[in-house]
């Protein structure tokens, strides 16, 4: 391995070493500039709200904030399966992908409407992520996502991810 010699040859190696990051979550996938700086973010319609969110399509929307500078909003849109909202701790936990780093195993706790988890990982990227999420209805929730991280001992710039779901309908055919 050899030595990272600038901050701008340090980006572009977590960029190399973050392949797949963005799969944070199946809702947001895509969305988080930060995932890419220092990695690099309900059962049925009539379901009660204990039982999570409505399956169909969401709107997402996050805002990243990154060493005080916001960034401007990103809007995606994600059908959910009803698979994908019958376990909120998967759908909306970080997959733990990266190259040259060990992540240990995500910490997550889903306690009513609230889930949070943290994931750090490692090695030549070391970074802490840590998510809440907040389910306020079985059509609507808001999330936080935020990062720490540094590469060969260079503290990298923290960012905070604030995302906002709404069900929109259900998904096309």
């Amino acid at each position: 391995m050899r030595a990272v010699r600038s901050r701008q040859e340090v980006n572009g190696r977590i960029g190399e070493m973050t392949q797949g990051c963005g799969e944070i979550s199946a809702l947001y996938r895509g969305t988080s500039a930060m995932c890419s700086l220092v990695l690099a973010a309900g059962l049925s319609v009539s379901a009660a709200f204990a039982d999570g969110i409505q399956p169909g399509l969401w709107q997402v929307i996050s805002r990243t904030q990154t060493g005080g500078v916001i960034g401007p909003p990103h809007e995606s849109s994600k059908c959910l399966t009803p698979q994908d909202t019958s376990d909120l701790a998967t759908t909306f936990a970080p997959a733990s992908r990266t190259v040259n780093s060990t992540c240990a195993p995500i910490e997550h706790k889903l306690s009513g409407s609230r889930l949070s988890w943290r994931l750090t990982c490692k090695g030549q990227l070391d970074m802490e992520l840590i998510g809440e999420f907040n389910f306020d209805s079985p059509q609507h929730y808001t999330g936080t996502v935020q990062t720490k991280a540094a590469m060969a001992g260079m503290p990298m710039l923290d960012s905070q991810q604030n995302i906002e779901g709404r069900w929109l309908s259900a998904c096309p055919q």
